[in-house]
């Protein structure tokens, strides 16, 4: 098992016994997959390969089913990979991802790595499983920047990397950066989440712009999992466990998307529809329309999940007003969903039969 390994296709299809929808299974070794977080796009805008982390070989690695094979090839064999670091680029020829201290891409074509930073001895990531300490980075819908929070001492950099010059400029610091988002209308603007008692800001390239972009209500306001919404320069977040709702980023106005009690959500290309995961309980995967409200509370059913989806702290009340929280919720264990690029299907990691695996759901039609 190294780099540039091909293994024969592993999928299987299946219908889910409620929704009866095709459910396609696309890895099946005994060992944890999983595709990117849920804001990062687990397929290039063709559709020609869908990208995933295996840990087949005793360390996560990054794969890609090539799609028109079925095969799934092996990118990396390093034993440094940061494997919620990953991010696809938008025209399928790179992987961008940390590895140690250090930005690295792979070239999905040759699967030449190529380092465009080293950020020296620094810890890169907030200790723990959730929000910053997973590490993940954002990618430009160009390609050409990539913004990578770097934790060094008691303070977290937001390091924003030019990825045609390879040159990287410390751009903002604070006390928490996590989940970088590149608006996907205007790459001159950045999501990211603050510490979790104040959670949804913005910034330009540049750090000038940084901002609040919404304030809690209440110190018991659970406020998680924000991500923009194509063509409406907004951020939707959930307000767990009550709903989702959007802010606009010109006006700073918000208004209820449902009050379905969404987990993970995630639009689809065109701006008009979330799928979403849920827990506590567990209901399944959901799709919901943008254009909601106050007391819109139902959502279409997908499929059931049947994942773990680890994380005791989401059963009871906001637990981080009086600093960090112990929690185990290995990340591999939620579903995650994401829509592909053309709104066909929905991507999502289930443990349903004991190890984390890697799931398609048809929205419409059947599986090619």
């Amino acid at each position: 098992m190294s780099k540039g390994a091909r293994y024969p296709r592993e999928d299987r299809s299946f219908a889910d016994p409620i929704s009866g929808r095709r459910l396609r299974q696309v890895t099946s070794h005994p060992s944890i997959h999983h595709h990117p977080f849920f804001f990062v796009p687990a397929y290039d805008d063709a559709m020609r390969r869908l990208v995933f982390v295996s840990h087949r070989s005793g360390a996560p690695q990054i794969f890609f089913e090539e799609r028109a094979s079925g095969d799934l090839v092996q990118a990396t064999d390093r034993p440094d990979l940061a494997e919620w670091s990953i991010h696809p680029s938008a025209d399928g020829r790179f992987v961008y991802f940390t590895a140690s201290a250090q930005a690295w891409r792979v070239d999905l074509d040759t699967l030449a790595e190529q380092q465009l930073a080293d950020f020296g001895a620094v810890a890169m990531r907030e200790k723990g499983m959730v929000g910053a300490a997973m590490g993940t980075t954002a990618l430009s819908r160009s390609g050409r920047w990539w913004a990578v929070p770097v934790k060094t001492g008691a303070a977290t950099r937001m390091v924003l990397i030019d990825t045609e010059r390879t040159t990287s400029t410390v751009i903002l610091e604070r006390d928490t950066v996590g989940h970088p988002q590149f608006c996907p209308d205007d790459e001159d603007l950045i999501l990211y989440a603050g510490p979790l008692t104040d959670r949804v800001w913005i910034t330009d390239r540049s750090g000038a712009a940084n901002r609040r972009l919404y304030a809690r209500e209440h110190r018991l306001q659970w406020i998680t999992h924000e991500v923009w919404v194509p063509h409406r320069r907004a951020v939707a977040f959930v307000d767990w466990p009550n709903g989702m709702r959007i802010v606009d980023v010109a006006t700073g106005g918000t208004r209820w998307i449902t009050r379905f009690p969404a987990w993970h959500a995630a639009p689809d290309a065109a701006g008009r529809r979330f799928v979403c995961d849920t827990n506590v309980p567990d209901r399944g995967l959901h799709v919901f329309p943008v254009e909601g409200g106050p007391h819109a509370e139902t959502a279409e059913f997908l499929c059931a999940s049947e994942a773990t989806s680890e994380g005791a702290h989401w059963r009871g009340p906001f637990p981080y007003n009086d600093g960090p929280v112990a929690v185990e919720a290995r990340q591999h264990t939620h579903p995650h969903p994401r829509f592909a690029p053309d709104g066909s299907r929905v991507v999502f990691t289930s443990d349903r039969s004991g190890t984390a695996q890697i799931y398609e759901v048809m929205v419409d039609g059947t599986p090619r």
